[in-house]
């Protein structure tokens, strides 16, 4: 639950909107993620319009007022934009900066003029890891894909022994590390420490994405031996530029808000005091926000300029970065507000209740509802915000280490077992030119691993953290 959002509970809805039973309130999550995963699926309605109609649903089935859960909606809605919107906006503008100057393309031609027979997949992994960071899932894909494609044909590799690893590498960054959408809309709900959950999860993504990528690559090959589809191969973006930036001001761009989110998380740790200014000043700079916001700034200086783009290139540039992330916006703000109406239900204080009595762990606990609800639905994204409503209050007393274990478990699960109702699946299905089967034994199988494997490296950390 964000500080807003507890704030607002806390002065107007001291109880909670419904006093349903757990057994009527149980019943009413279930019919309320029913409405979505039915409205998804079936009807193919936009996620952000399910999302909004189960909530109401939810309420509807739990006995509260429509007032009152309008209300919650719209306050967990405007709370979870307010948090994440502007750090969506600002990392799509990067991304699409990094995309149009070339700058991708030359860490990508860099890594490649480097690398050769077997450690080709290893490079793949290490360009879509990098890459992966400040762009969104199916940005990466179709800016990768292109350079999956030139590989395989022009190095005679199977196409499965390069596509997976750069797959791998771009779906740990999506699931796992922040600033992506799904972990910051977690670090929010839990209240986390971003920087420790930076941390974390590189240190879970780098043996995940060994394991997914390079290593499963191998028996992917075996299993689906086909070469790389001609038809589709695109032009690239900078094929059209006479310029482009350099390797290592493009790689400093990309890296920088990592180092700073990760600098404030060491000062943090090292100074321990509030009141110090070193403390104060990488408590500012190692914000998100300003994180990102440097990121881009230097962009400008770093990627377009040496591209040669014109001040009205450069103003059009982020006005198509802006315009796609519109429905990932709506999707994660009403996932916010669905969340909101959850908790206002008192569905956390049920799930609190509850696993009181059980001996399953809270980090499994949350892993599991991230999958089940990412395999009915589909979306990475609904999972994650979904299952964050429904744990966050068991990070109440949870110390920082664990509670951001609780983000990497969340981010985990919702990455399990992609099939026919997620829309990646059908991306990478149509670009690598397979059969519906053959996607399940790869791509699905490669999702799966990444959810099983991340999931158990958070349990084992948290044993030891």
């Amino acid at each position: 639950m964000t500080r807003l959002s507890a704030e607002m509970l806390a002065a107007d809805t001291a109880e909670p909107i419904t006093s349903a039973g757990h057994a009527q309130l149980g019943i009413a999550v279930l019919a309320g993620i029913a409405v979505i995963v039915l409205l998804i699926t079936r009807f193919k309605l936009h996620a952000f319009l399910a999302l909004t109609i189960g909530s109401l649903a939810l309420g509807a089935f739990a006995g509260a007022p429509l007032d009152k859960v309008i209300t919650s909606f719209t306050t967990g809605l405007g709370a979870t934009v307010a948090s994440v919107g502007v750090l969506i906006a600002l990392g799509a503008i990067l991304g699409r900066m990094l995309a149009d100057s070339g700058g991708a393309d030359q860490i990508v031609d860099t890594i490649l003029a480097k690398a050769g027979g077997r450690s080709m997949p290893w490079a793949m992994v290490l360009i879509a890891s990098v890459i992966g960071l400040p762009l969104f899932f199916e940005v990466g894909v179709v800016l990768l894909i292109p350079v999956v494609l030139m590989v395989a044909k022009r190095g005679n590799y199977s196409l499965m022994r390069i596509g997976i690893p750069a797959l791998a590498g771009l779906s740990v960054m999506h699931g796992l590390v922040p600033p992506h959408p799904g972990p910051l809309v977690v670090i929010d709900a839990v209240d986390a420490n971003l920087g420790v959950t930076l941390a974390l999860g590189v240190l879970v993504a780098i043996p995940t994405v060994v394991i997914a990528g390079p290593v499963f690559s191998r028996f992917a090959a075996r299993w689906v031996d086909v070469p790389a589809p001609e038809r589709m191969i695109p032009q690239r973006p900078s094929e059209e530029l006479e310029r482009r930036p350099g390797f290592g001001a493009t790689l400093a761009t990309i890296l920088l808000p990592v180092v700073l989110m990760l600098s404030k998380a060491l000062v943090d740790i090292v100074v321990d005091d509030p009141t110090h200014t070193v403390q104060r000043v990488f408590d500012v700079v190692g914000s998100p926000l300003i994180a990102l916001l440097a990121a881009v700034l230097v962009g400008f200086f770093t990627l377009t300029r040496p591209a040669g783009f014109s001040k009205e290139r450069i103003s059009g540039l982020v006005e198509k970065g802006l315009a796609p992330i519109a429905g990932i916006l709506l999707i994660v703000g009403a996932g916010g507000g669905f969340k909101q109406t959850l908790i206002d239900c008192g569905m956390g204080r049920m799930v609190l209740e509850i696993s009181k009595d059980w001996s399953i762990p809270a980090l499994l606990l949350a892993w599991l509802i991230a999958v089940a609800i990412r395999l009915a639905t589909g979306s990475a994204t609904v999972a994650t915000v979904s299952a964050a409503g429904l744990v966050a209050p068991l990070a109440a007393d949870m110390s920082t280490t664990h509670t951001a274990l609780l983000v990497l478990a969340i981010g985990a699960g919702s990455l399990f077992f992609s099939h026919v109702n997620d829309a990646g699946f059908w991306l990478v299905k149509e670009y690598f030119g397979v059969g519906v089967g053959q996607n399940l034994k790869t791509w699905s199988v490669m999702e799966t691993l990444i959810s099983v494997v991340a999931g158990g490296l958070v349990l084992l950390l948290s044993l030891v953290l």
